[in-house]
Parts: C-alpha cells; structure tokens; sequence
C-alpha cells in the first residue's frame, strides 16, 4: 500500500515536472518568433543629391546578406538612369536583388510582397498609397524601408509621406552638398519652368541647397576654394562668412 502510494506521487511528480518544462520551451519558442516577426518601418528623408537611394540600397544589401527575402520597389514612371535597375544620381546602378516597377504599391503582385521579409521602397513620395502599405506590410511583421523627399522644391510637404513618420520606428534626415555655395543642404530647388508638383527629373531640372540659396539665386565659390584663393593671392582678399569674395 504504501508502495503505491509513493510510486502514485512520483507519477504525479513527474507528470508536473514534464509539464513545466514543456511550458517554459514552448514559451521560449513563441518568444523567438515574435522577435523573428517584429515588423518596423524605416523612413530615409533627404533632399536630391543627399544619397537617399543609396542609402536605401545599402540597407537591403545589408539584410540580403543576411539571408532575408528582399524586395526593392521603384517607380514605374522612373526610368531616368536606369529601365530595370535601381539607379542612383551618379550612375549606380542595383540589378541584383529582385526590383518591380509600379505605379500604387498595392498593385505589386501580393504573392511576391508576402514572401518578402523586407521591402524597400525608392521615391515614396510618388506612391498616393505608400501610408497604408506601408503600416499594414509592418503589421505583418516585414521591415519596410521608404527612402523619399520629405518637401517639394517649395518647402512643403510632399503630398502625405510625413504621415509616415509617426507610424515608423526611424527617420533620418540627409544632407547633401549646396550646389550654389557649396555647404549643407537640407532643400530642393528647381531651375526649370515647371510649376506641377511631380516632375521628374536630375541635376538639369534640381539643385540641393541650402536655407539661404533656396531665396538666393546667385552662385557664390566655395568657402574650400575661397580659402585657398586666399592664401594664394594674399589676405587682402577677405572672405566673409556667406563665402563671398570681397577686395
């Protein structure tokens, strides 16, 4: 009698102790595939020239290194540099990872979207839908990557990309070089005659400037050339702090 009884407890015993580690793997496991499937939004903001697309490219090397699912998206009206690769303003193009062209992200083929673990948009600006494709391909756990202008050549908001930012876990802004006096710039400027928000275009139509050559017309040297121009011809050429050369 007391022999069964004692074997009873240990049955139950082990009974309980099999359980709780079932438990306890069981819960490892489901922890590891929601950090697996934890999707995010990633936004590169940048006025042109300040390496947006490269930016974006570099990302989904990144990941496709990784052994991710990559898919890059480019927009279907962008074939200034490049038909079927991802091309960068100074010529560089991506033809490696698999990229489709389209007008609305909703309308890339959805088997394709759903086997990719990353998505990389280039020219979100352009897409009236990269908000909520964007939010809903995060919600399905997939890193989503926008690389857009975040302002028109007027400063202002372009169309609705700036919704996307409270929905993403991380924006940055780039800066490029000011093409008229040569420091930061954080803006876009257009040179032709267009007055349509959308027109595409490189560096025959767009400038990326600074605060104070947006409103400025004029082309000032280089504050680097200034200086050496300085030192070449004598300090009684001043440079002043616009990067002017004055007698």
């Amino acid at each position: 009698m007391n022999s069964s009884t004692s074997n009873s407890k240990c049955s139950t015993n082990n009974h309980v102790t099999f359980t709780i580690s079932f438990t306890l793997i069981k819960g490892s496991m489901a922890s590891e595939e929601a950090d697996h499937s934890q999707g995010q939004i990633q936004i590169i903001f940048g006025p042109m020239f300040s390496g947006k697309t490269t930016e974006l490219i570099r990302r989904m090397r990144r990941y496709s290194i990784a052994n991710y699912d990559c898919l890059l998206v480019k927009n279907i009206k962008d074939t200034r540099y490049d038909k079927d690769g991802l091309a960068t303003h100074d010529l560089q193009v991506e033809n490696v990872l698999p990229i489709v062209s389209a007008a609305k992200l909703f309308d890339v083929d959805k088997k394709i979207v759903l086997e990719s673990e990353v998505i990389g948009i280039d020219e979100g600006q352009f897409y009236p839908d990269v908000v909520s494709f964007s939010e809903e391909m995060a919600n399905r756990g997939k890193v989503v990557i926008v690389a857009a202008l975040d302002g028109t050549f007027e400063r202002r908001g372009f169309h609705d990309i700036l919704d996307l930012v409270p929905l993403a876990e991380s924006v940055i802004k780039l800066n490029a070089v000011c093409m008229q006096c040569f420091r930061e710039a954080s803006f876009t400027k257009r040179t032709s005659a267009e007055t349509e928000v959308e027109v595409l275009g490189g560096s025959e139509k767009y400038l990326s400037v600074c605060r104070t050559c947006h409103q400025n017309s004029s082309k000032k040297p280089s504050p680097r050339k200034s200086k050496q121009y300085q030192r070449k011809y004598g300090s009684e050429h001043v440079v002043d702090l616009t990067g002017r050369l004055d007698n």
